[in-house]
């Protein structure tokens, strides 16, 4: 196994490559994606749940904002930094345990952990959530909202949606986007998008 692989080639073992190659070279060397996303949140109490849940997560308000997200990895994990209309950020780190026959990723975004797996449908990642702790303590599924989340791509465009609803109260919010990918030089101390 060499030095050099991603945290995420060596997780998904020989399954990495029924990826898009896109999603294998940006999962792999790093990149940078630009774009819009919109928002949306769920109406009445949804709504104000909605918006609570984005604050905690650094997502900003409802509509349409300019996106920009850095894929890096660093000390084994994933590194996620996205960044909402130049100003409000969202870092992400993800940490592998396991492979992908058996394991999953826990996912840190401020006191909120997610325990995430990966299904492949299409060369397309589609994550689904096995466990949830909040400050390091597990937290049932049916009490944290449901995620669904995925990123495909199709003509040279990555495409991506989050959304979270709630059993019995429904849709709370999403954001999803049509992304530019810009590759990382493929060395571990490169951070330059090869274009630039």
């Amino acid at each position: 196994m060499s030095s050099t692989e991603s945290p995420v080639k060596r997780w998904f073992g020989p399954h990495f490559y029924q990826l898009h190659p896109d999603l294998q070279r940006l999962h792999h060397q790093g990149g940078r994606l630009t774009g819009e996303v919109s928002v949306k949140y769920g109406k009445g109490i949804n709504g104000l749940l909605a918006r609570r849940l984005c604050k905690r997560l650094g997502i900003p308000g409802e509509g349409d904002h300019k996106f920009l997200v850095s894929i890096s990895h660093r000390d084994g994990a994933m590194i996620w930094q996205r960044k909402f209309d130049d100003k409000d950020e969202m870092v992400s780190v993800f940490t592998p345990s396991g492979t992908w026959e058996d394991g999953y990723w826990s996912e840190k975004t401020g006191k909120i952990e997610l325990r995430l797996t990966v299904d492949i449908k299409d060369a397309g990642w589609f994550w689904r959530c096995v466990g949830v702790r909040i400050s390091g303590i597990p937290v049932p599924l049916w009490l944290f909202p449901e995620t669904s989340a995925y990123k495909l791509v199709k003509d040279g465009v990555y495409k991506f949606f989050v959304g979270f609803r709630m059993p019995l109260i429904g849709f709370l919010l999403s954001y999803q986007g049509r992304l530019i990918p810009e590759f990382y030089d493929f060395t571990p101390e490169n951070s330059k998008p090869e274009n630039q």
